[in-house]
């Protein structure tokens, strides 16, 4: 998280240009963008009744199954390939198959050798990214998005004092950058949101990537339907490729892997996928060593909590905790007179921007006092 340098608040629709892209913002007031709210990147770890919490990255099986690709290539390349072609290799040009046999041998014990530790050095190479990420992650505490209280508690890491934003007076942004490498233009994308605590005077802000524009936005969307109660379940914004079941936990896992096999075989049956799909996709989870990466990704699910609880301060844990539904804080008549008009304009021309509508909404607002003074 960073500090915010400039309290001046924009509003939704601004922009501000710079050097190589542009920023543009969807809040403060959060509007609704008529995108659909879904959590592409995977960052929202827990939804409540209460609280939605934001996560630093979400454990994912591909990650894991990539760790262990690589190094399980190296040693099926030089411990089943290699022999087996030296085996042909004996036969064609050796003395017959005792000889072929001899030779598969020595290229057993060779390949072994060469593989154990080009496997191992591998495989460090592909833990540093997750181990590094590991160690930034410890004391990082979560943002959580209160519905009950209408406000978002996001901890500086510098502080363990927590900057309490009210929701309609948070700042939210994507932000569009170009540059130009020996590759051609390079297009970056990115996501954040920020604030200042009115009782402190405090600020703070969080950026997140993203691979587009638009995915960015629905990553917003995502969070303002949970605070308008539009959307209640982790389910609703996120579907681990459609492998999650009734009762399922909500994050990927050993869980996953079976209704993935269940899928596969269903699809087989169904005439969706020839022969080859089944036989591919056994070869695949085989390299990968079956279902250890899903177990691997259960682990760090654990891990991650246990680091995250520990981080999260007390004043948060009471914040997070649930109110009398008489105390709930209510959208204001601006905000819901703003979006209906948003809402209106979408409907009569879908294919707009939703920065561009919210722009035009606060454009009449900002004409409706001067007609009336004529």
């Amino acid at each position: 998280m960073k500090k915010i340098a400039d309290n001046k608040a924009p509003r939704a629709g601004n922009s501000d240009t710079f050097k190589s892209g542009k920023v543009t913002y969807l809040s403060p007031l959060p509007l609704p963008t008529g995108l659909p709210p879904v959590d592409h990147s995977h960052i929202v770890a827990e939804v409540t009744d209460e609280y939605l919490e934001l996560g630093a990255f979400t454990p994912n099986v591909f990650g894991w199954q990539l760790t262990l690709a690589m190094p399980m290539f190296v040693v099926v390349s030089l411990c089943i390939v290699l022999p087996v072609i030296s085996f042909f290799g004996g036969l064609v040009w050796g003395e017959g198959i005792l000889d072929a046999i001899g030779i598969v041998a020595l290229a057993f014990s060779e390949g072994l050798k060469y593989a154990t530790g080009f496997g191992i050095v591998i495989l460090l190479i592909a833990l540093f990214p997750t181990l590094q990420a590991h160690f930034r992650l410890r004391g990082v505490v979560p943002t959580r998005f209160n519905r009950q209280r209408r406000e978002v508690c996001l901890v500086p890491s510098d502080s363990d004092t927590p900057v309490i934003v009210p929701w309609e007076e948070l700042q939210a942004w994507v932000v569009q950058a170009e540059g130009v490498t020996q590759y051609g233009v390079q297009r970056q994308f990115g996501f954040g949101f920020g604030g200042t605590d009115p009782k402190t005077g405090k600020g703070t802000s969080l950026e997140l990537m993203s691979a587009g524009l638009p995915l960015a936005i629905s990553t917003w969307e995502a969070l303002r339907a949970y605070m308008e109660y539009q959307v209640n379940s982790l389910a609703e914004i996120q579907d681990p490729l459609e492998l999650q079941k009734p009762g399922d936990p909500p994050w990927e896992g050993v869980h996953t892997f079976y209704n993935a096999r269940d899928r596969m075989r269903r699809r087989r049956r169904e005439g969706e996928v020839g022969w080859y799909y089944p036989f591919f996709w056994y070869c695949y989870h085989l390299l990968t060593l079956w279902t250890l990466p899903n177990h691997l990704t259960e682990w760090e699910v654990r891990k991650l909590k246990r680091l995250n609880r520990r981080a999260t301060p007390e004043a948060a844990q009471r914040w997070s905790e649930p109110l009398p539904e008489a105390q709930w804080a209510k959208p204001s008549d601006e905000l819901k007179r703003l979006s209906e008009k948003v809402r209106q304009k979408q409907k009569a021309n879908p294919g707009r921007l939703p920065y561009e509508v919210f722009a035009e909404v606060y454009s009449e607002e900002d004409r409706v006092p001067q007609a009336s003074n004529l």
